[in-house]
Parts: structure tokens; sequence; C-alpha cells
């Protein structure tokens, strides 16, 4: 048996929760799972008082606990010759569950010992139970594990696996730059190739974020129903497809068709093949989805589907992820489709991840702000270990009805999401308010009054942030086309269109 368990700790827990399993309520403070017992016998009767108040029992008696293991021969067996029913007896009159807190935690840390323990990582400096010779370095051990934390302990863990990669994974990249390394190379490559990445959809945009560039992670956020899948098919599409229907010239040219995976999380397959359609071929939605089309939108419709079908676009549907599913997937198109880009619709979390990072933490459970913060450090990572492009987005909080300055504030769920994007949007509807402090400019340049603003609160190496990009946005479409920009005070600010020439391999 593994050395950390903590017997006592165990044996009062299961007493307390005999006594009132009511604590096993309290889903949001305590998590007990059968990591947190590695005797059989343990198991088997947290067990079953467990499933009995899942079932609706609001007393546990000898009785019912006799009654339930009846119907399961092999654990009854242990039961008996185990003698349970004195054991619970005697746990249940020394069980003390003002008390309770402390041998619940007790027995968590034991088990976050006992799972870096089995995984082949020595823990006997934070505690060693087969010291018997120090007794000072004993206690003050004893002292550390009482008065710390179980998050306190797993950070201390974290700590020092930290350190070890920095003394032998991080310093094995050797010596600093001096700072003239290789500049001269750099330089000249920067002339003949400048840092851009292929076009994302829409006059302006590329002037702003440079394009979709490869080892970048861009965050596009906006509330329910604003248009963030749909602006992403259409970047997706963008980027994948050769040609576009344009309205004036009719089907266009649109660079090279690069390897795009779509990972959508909410929407079905034909959700998503839908709006695609009705992108590439300029068609409200809503004439695919009831059959009715006007003029040659029959026609442009099967184009698009022809053009769709030749195109290196993969579409993963994943409900419900875990970290691990989505970098799984990542490198499975990467490898079987050479996937540089990657749309990932949209960071939140799910059941798995909150299954697999409790698994991961010993049962520690973490909030939802600290698990969006690492799944954006896994996206991010992803891409620098890839040297791939990945764009996705996030729900905003209320606060986005009242913000004077979009930003990473109105984040839902995380506003640390941000520290690791290199390009930030939030998307919102257009107010009143905001036609008011336009109108000037509005009369002034013949633009038409635009239905949606993207703020741009974040942007690393690009000279445009703190502004407004005002669109003329088409939801039925998918279209979303900036038409000018402005400060958040509404000045006018002047921005070239950047167009950026894809060689195509054709």
């Amino acid at each position: 048996m593994n050395k950390y368990v903590d017997t006592p700790s165990i044996v009062q827990v299961i007493g307390c929760v005999f006594k009132s399993p009511q604590l096993l309520e309290y889903t949001d403070k305590y998590v007990i799972t059968e990591e947190d017992f590695p005797d059989e016998f343990h198991k088997i009767i947290f067990g079953t008082i467990f499933k009995l108040h899942e079932l609706g029992a609001e007393k546990i008696t000898l009785n019912s606990i006799l009654d339930y293991l009846s119907t399961r021969p092999k654990y009854e067996a242990l039961f008996i010759k185990q003698k349970g029913e004195e054991w619970i007896t005697k746990a249940a009159e020394n069980a003390n569950t003002s008390s309770f807190d402390y041998y619940y935690n007790r027995m968590k840390k034991m088990t976050l010992l006992r799972a870096l323990d089995s995984h082949g990582i020595t823990v006997t400096d934070i505690y060693d139970p087969d010291n018997i010779v120090d007794l000072k370095l004993r206690q003050k051990q004893e002292d550390f594990l009482d008065n710390t934390s179980l998050e306190g302990l797993a950070q201390v863990i974290q700590d020092k696996l930290d350190t070890i990669k920095a003394d032998y994974i991080d310093g094995s990249w050797g010596e600093a730059y001096q700072a003239g390394d290789g500049l001269d190379n750099l330089l000249n490559e920067l002339e003949q190739s400048p840092e851009v990445g292929v076009p994302l959809y829409g006059p302006l945009i590329n002037s702003v974020t440079r394009g979709a560039r490869l080892k970048k992670f861009y965050l596009r956020s906006a509330p329910t129903g604003v248009g963030k899948s749909r602006t992403m098919i259409a970047d997706a599409c963008n980027i994948g497809c050769t040609m576009i229907y344009d309205d004036t010239f009719g089907w266009i040219r649109n660079g090279t068709s690069e390897p795009v995976l779509y990972i959508t999380t909410e929407q079905e397959l034909g959700e998503i093949q839908t709006m695609m359609v009705a992108f590439l071929a300029d068609i409200n939605e809503e004439h695919i989805l009831n059959g009715k089309y006007e003029g040659d939108e029959r026609e442009r419709k099967d184009r698009a589907v022809s053009i769709l079908k030749e195109s290196p676009i993969y579409i993963e549907v994943m409900p419900d992820f875990s970290l691990q599913d989505v970098e799984n997937k990542i490198k499975k198109n990467i490898r079987d489709h050479d996937v540089k880009y990657v749309c990932f619709d949209y960071i939140h979390t799910s059941l798995k991840i909150l299954e697999e990072i409790t698994r991961r933490s010993g049962g520690v459970k973490l909030r939802e702000d600290t698990i969006l913060f690492m799944l954006s450090i896994r996206l991010k990572d992803l891409c620098n270990k890839y040297g791939i492009f990945i764009m996705s987005s996030t729900q905003l909080n209320s606060d986005y009805q009242i913000s004077e300055t979009p930003d990473q504030n109105l984040l839902r769920g995380a506003k640390a999401i941000a520290d690791k994007i290199d390009v930030g949007m939030i998307m919102l509807p257009v107010k009143e308010e905001d036609l008011e402090n336009l109108d000037r400019i509005l009369v002034n340049t013949g633009f038409k009054k635009p239905s949606l603003k993207i703020s741009i609160y974040k942007n690393r190496r690009g000279r445009y942030k703190g502004i407004y990009l005002w669109c003329d946005a088409d939801l039925g479409t998918c279209r979303v086309k900036p038409m000018f920009a402005t400060s958040y005070s509404y000045e006018l600010i002047q921005i070239n269109n950047l167009k950026i020439n894809v060689k195509d391999n054709f």
C-alpha cells in the first residue's frame, strides 16, 4: 500500500458522512472521489453511503447499507469479512463533525501526495511518513502539512516542478543572445518578406492585425448573437478557399487555398456548412435554410458548394472536450492535412475539462477563471510549438453594455485570457449614442451608418489599438466589412487599407 495514507482522517470523513450525509451536498466545497480511498473496504463503505444519498436517502442507517450490499455479493463478502457493521458503528461513534474540514483537507492532501508518488515524483522533502529517526524534521513536516491549504500544497509542488524545468529544460537553451546576433539577416528577411500573414476577411482589418500570422493567437469576443461564429467562419473560408463571390465583380480569385481547421464546440456540422455556403456565395443563409432562392442565387450556391468540396477546410465537432482533446485534434490535423490555421469556437469550460483539471490536481477544485486561463495558455503554446495561427473567441460579461473602453475587463470568466493573446478584439452592436457621436463623420465622409463596431484593445507588434473599427455587417451572409476607424472618443483615424497579396500556387 502507498505510504501516503492517513487512515484516521479517512475514518473520520466516512464516519461524519455516515452521520451527516448532507455534507455530500456541498459540492462547491467538498469533492470526494474514490481516489481518496486506497483501501477497497473504505471505497465500498463510502461508495455505498454516496449512492444511497444520491438515490434520495436523507438518513443513512446500517440496515440501508446492508440492504444495498445484499444485491452486490462481491462487495457484501468483503464488508462481512472486514466486520463492516462493527467498523461503521465505531467510526460513527468517534466521528467529530465539527472537525470535518480538518480531516477532509488532510485526506485530500494525502490523495495529492499519493498521486504524485505513484507517478514517480518524490515528495519526501515535503512529507515523509517513513521518517522515524529525525523527530524534529518529522514534526516540522507535520506542522507544514496541517498549516498549508490544499491549494498552497499544490502550488509548492508546482513551484518545485517549475524549478526543475528551469534548471534542466529551459536552461538547456544555452547562453543569452548578444543583442546584434543575426540582426542583419532578420532585417533583410523583413525587407524581402514583411511580417504579415494571409489575409483575414474585410477591409482595414489586415491593416490593423497584419493578417493571420503564424505563431500568433487572436481573440475576437462578443455578446451572444453579435456574430462570433459567423465572422470566424468568414475568416476560415477566406483563408481556405480560392474563390469568393463579390457583389460588384462576381466570382473573384482569393489567393491561395491554405489548410484550415475549424473546431466547433456548440454548433453541428450542418450549421457550419450552411453558413460557409452563405458566406462564399453572398446569399442570406435564410434563403439556403428555406430552400428558396432569388435571381442567380441557386447557381451561386452550387458554385460555392463545389468550391468548398475542393477546399482544404476541415471541421471537428467537439461538444465536450478536455485540454488534451484540443491539442490532440490540432496535432492530428497538422499531421493528416498540414493544417496551419485553426479557428477554435470558442473558449469556455466543459464537463470534461473540469474532470481533467480536478483529476490532475488530486481533487483540488480550481476556479473557472483559472481553468479558462489555462486553456488560453495551452492555445498560445500550440501556436509556438507547431508554428500555427489560432483564432478564438469568448463571451462577454454584462459590463459590455456600459463600458466606454471595451477591453479585456469585459471577457466573461477571466480577463486573464487576454494575457496570452497577440491581438484582442471585441465586437459590439452600435448604439444610438454611437450614431449621435458619429454624425459629423458620417455627414462629411458619406459612409453609411455602421451596424457593428470592433474594439481593438490589444495589438502586439501593431500600431493600432484603443480604437474602434466601424462596420457594415450582414450576419445573414457572415460578412462584416469595416468602413472607417476612430479613437474611443470618436475622433476619425486615417488608416490605409492594407492589401495582402498571397502568391498563388496554380
